[in-house]
């Protein structure tokens, strides 16, 4: 269903200090959105019940339930990319198609065929991505890439994501292009050249899943955490800034903090992250001088992400009041402070000496659902309750009680799961690196492993409680949409 909106003077425009000198009829393909808000919670409420699963097996072996299908190794990879390509990618696909055209008073480019195409497309690429993973066809790098014909699928429908994003910025009628489009545009280029410099191989025939790597290596981990760490950077930051960039001002109902400062923190944002991925690799095999570049711009990081954080939060300057009345922003400012937090930690945990002791332990873990969880769920969960009311011209959500309800089920389950893998991480560091007055080892790994297991068990429950919370959204979200107490309301001018 098609919407018929005229664009008030109160446009992401004006938020950013540029004047709209007239409102004219646009009329928005909101059909695509849809599709893409609910394969956002699907994929969300699957990704989070794998991961469930999984720390049920690292508490309790048995969980593997004896299938190859079902063991650790692989369903991780369906977890990791559940949660970052199907629940993330969805969100993000959702997200840039209302901001691009709300921003740049345009419709949508390209048909309804080729909007359908992208949405199916995509879908199609994830569950196949699932199933070749459960089979044990992934290449095993990091994140786990798909076979080379998978790769070569997602390649076309990210040309057509590009397309149609990139169609739409040049058709625009605000003459301003919008901070959030700058993000989401970085996004999407940059994203295209990690995947296939990444994806690099050579297949054993046409009719095998198996390929020869183009890399091989030292220069092979090289170019997986140059794809990985980018993957963070452009994928879970970049892309989810854009988000923050539209929906805390929206729901605020304030402008931007500083427009220049959101000018300033792409640019350097941008230009810092592609060179920190080798920060992954200290005490490798890596040129010494590669792991202090990649350590060096890692610490520079921590000023363009702090800037992000700080215009993020200043943006509530003057409606701070509104963070008891609506649970929808508090997710999204919490969001804003998690990335905040994430962001100097990472840093941090780039030094060496931090590096020595925190890589290959649960810190890292807990590092990363911290981000995960805290920063890219929360800003789409705030995202996705601010969407489906106006997508599906709602006068509100069903509950604000269960709202509240959720983020703080959620939030409780983020402070579970992170301390507790905090404390785990620090505690097999210092074990791993004990030594007796002999100059042994002072403890085995089987040790360290038995040490940690009450923090698994934590672990687990915190993650239960933010798949409580997940399918608690989703409950709200459906009654939304159906029940009669949320009426429906005629299009508002500016929405």
């Amino acid at each position: 269903m098609e919407e018929r909106l005229v664009m008030s003077d109160i446009t992401m425009g004006a938020m950013a200090g540029h004047a709209v000198p007239h409102a004219r009829a646009v009329v928005y393909n909101d059909n695509v959105i849809r599709k893409f808000t609910i394969a956002t919670m699907f994929w969300a409420a699957v990704a989070m019940l794998v991961g469930v699963v999984l720390a049920l097996q690292l508490c309790w072996p048995a969980f593997n339930l004896g299938f190859s299908f079902t063991n650790f190794g692989r369903l991780r990879p369906v977890h990791t990319s559940g949660a970052i390509f199907a629940f993330g990618g969805s969100a993000l696909f959702a997200t840039s198609f209302y901001i691009v055209q709300r921003t740049c008073r345009a419709r949508l480019w390209g048909g309804e065929a080729l909007h359908n195409f992208i949405f199916w497309g995509y879908q199609t690429f994830i569950v196949m991505a699932a199933l070749s993973y459960v089979m044990g066809y992934s290449r095993g790098q990091e994140y786990s890439e798909p076979e080379w014909h998978l790769t070569i699928f997602l390649v076309i429908i990210w040309v057509a994501y590009a397309i149609v994003f990139i169609g739409t910025v040049l058709m625009r009628e605000e003459p301003h292009i919008y901070v959030s489009n700058w993000f989401f545009m970085a996004f999407i280029l940059t994203v295209a050249v990690l995947v296939l410099g990444n994806n690099a191989a050579v297949p054993l025939s046409m009719y095998s899943a198996k390929g020869y790597t183009a890399y091989s290596g030292v220069t092979n981990a090289l170019i997986q955490w140059w794809y990985g760490h980018n993957a963070v950077g452009f994928f879970l930051t970049a892309a989810f800034l854009g988000m923050m960039y539209y929906f805390i001002p929206k729901q605020a109902g304030r402008p931007v903090y500083s427009y220049r400062l959101s000018v300033v923190h792409f640019w350097s944002l941008v230009f810092m992250y592609i060179w920190a991925g080798p920060h992954h690799l200290h005490y490798t095999a890596l040129p010494d001088w590669t792991q202090t570049l990649g350590m060096v711009f890692s610490i520079m990081l921590w000023m363009p992400s702090w800037g992000g954080m700080i215009n993020g939060l200043m943006t509530l300057s003057g409606a701070w009041d509104k963070l008891r009345t609506d649970p929808g922003l508090r997710f999204s400012v919490t969001a804003v402070g998690f990335y905040g937090m994430s962001t100097f930690e990472g840093p941090v945990m780039s030094i060496r000496s931090v590096n020595a002791l925190a890589h290959y332990t649960d810190w890292v873990v807990g590092h990363v659902h911290s981000g995960a969880l805290g920063w890219v769920a929360f800003i789409t969960f705030g995202a996705m309750y601010y969407l489906v009311p106006v997508l599906w011209n709602r006068k509100g959500m069903y509950s604000h009680k269960l709202m509240a309800w959720h983020y703080w089920i959620a939030t409780l389950g983020i402070v579970l799961y992170i301390t507790a893998l905090w404390v785990a991480g620090i505690m097999q560091g210092l074990m791993w690196r004990a030594y007796d007055q002999f100059g042994f080892l002072q403890y085995s790994f089987s040790e360290s492993v038995n040490a940690v297991h009450p923090y698994y068990v934590i672990r687990m429950v915190g993650g239960l409680c933010f798949l409580t919370g997940t399918l608690i959204m989703i409950y709200n979200l459906i009654m939304t949409v159906h029940s009669s107490t949320t009426e429906r309301q005629p299009a508002v001018a500016g929405e």
